[in-house]
């Protein structure tokens, strides 16, 4: 149904380390106790009691998780500066600061709803949003199981602004990291609509949003020519300048296309890339690792596919 490309996909890694920061992580036993993680009966508050309920609040939880966690530079540190605390729920803590930062627009909504749960169950501000993106991604039907870790310790200060995204960050990690955007929508980006999605299909975790990218662009769903936004192939669905640029970008365009109809790739590698971002610029070994406090998501549903009235011509491909 789709074509085939001259790429080749690297194989995923098959050891522990850290895909972010230029230096190894140890392996160590995880301590590892669901039920003394105290966090089974947070899980069914901040799921609603609903499994397969993929929300905007849902999409955006996910969202803070990647904010708050990529904004750590050992470059800055290496200069004798702060360069961030990484997953330490600064942007939370120093909301204020942090959320006024470009890439964070839009993300004092998801901020101050969750709030309320962090000061009822007295948590850790840097856990809960980790736990919150997990739960979130596991209403999603076709997502992985995203790891849970508690111990981290809390920012004292906000992080620097100019790290969101980390520009050392490799491109292929970038795709992997991408794969969120299947279950994502945008809300800053055209000031005449709110919450479009970034595929035709955002309540699942599919790899149609690796196939919609490559299709070519021609119209807009709201006012168009706003900053970040290029046409997208279908109505009511919006495309950022960024996934466009990396879908096509010689760099990345092969691992992009590797995605394509491969649901367990699109699983995988975000289940990776998330492990290794929820811990960033924390020690690991005084984490408890209570991934089993989070609930397996459904079976994805459906298959991927060109949307109705597109066909091959339609696709814009790297070869």
């Amino acid at each position: 149904m789709f074509p085939q490309s001259a790429c080749e996909s690297p194989p995923p890694a098959n050891e522990e380390y850290n895909v972010f920061l230029p230096r190894p992580v140890r392996t160590v036993e995880r301590r590892r106790d669901a039920g003394n993680c105290e966090w089974m009966g947070l899980r069914r508050e901040v799921a609603d009691g609903r499994q397969d309920n993929c929300t905007a609040e849902a999409h955006e939880s996910l969202r803070l998780t990647f904010h708050d966690a990529i904004a750590i530079s050992p470059a800055l540190e290496a200069q004798g500066k702060f360069g961030g605390g990484g997953a330490d729920g600064s942007i939370a803590i120093f909301a204020d600061i942090e959320t006024n930062f470009h890439p964070n627009i839009g993300l004092d909504e998801i901020v101050e709803l969750q709030k309320p749960f962090i000061a009822r169950h007295n948590l850790s501000v840097a856990d809960f949003i980790q736990f919150a993106g997990a739960i979130g991604a596991s209403n999603c039907a076709g997502a992985p199981q995203l790891a849970a870790f508690v111990g981290r310790k809390d920012a004292t200060q906000p992080a620097p602004d100019g790290l969101v995204p980390e520009p050392a960050i490799r491109p292929i990690l970038t795709v992997w990291l991408l794969t969120a955007h299947t279950v994502a929508a945008a809300n800053d980006v055209d000031p005449t609509r709110s919450g479009l999605p970034f595929d035709s299909t955002p309540e699942l975790w599919d790899t149609q949003f690796f196939v919609e990218t490559q299709l070519r662009g021609t119209l807009f769903p709201g006012s168009g020519g706003n900053q970040g936004e290029v046409e997208s192939a279908l109505p009511g669905e919006i495309r950022l300048q960024s996934d466009h640029t990396i879908a096509r970008d010689s760099r990345t365009a092969c691992e992009w296309q590797s995605f394509v109809g491969n649901q367990t790739k699109a699983q995988q590698m975000f289940q990776f890339v998330f492990h290794d971002l929820s811990i960033l610029g924390q020690d690991i070994n005084q984490l408890v690792d209570c991934t089993e406090v989070v609930p397996i998501p459904a079976p994805p549903v459906g298959e991927v596919h060109f949307p109705a009235g597109v066909w091959l011509y339609g696709l814009e491909v790297y070869t």
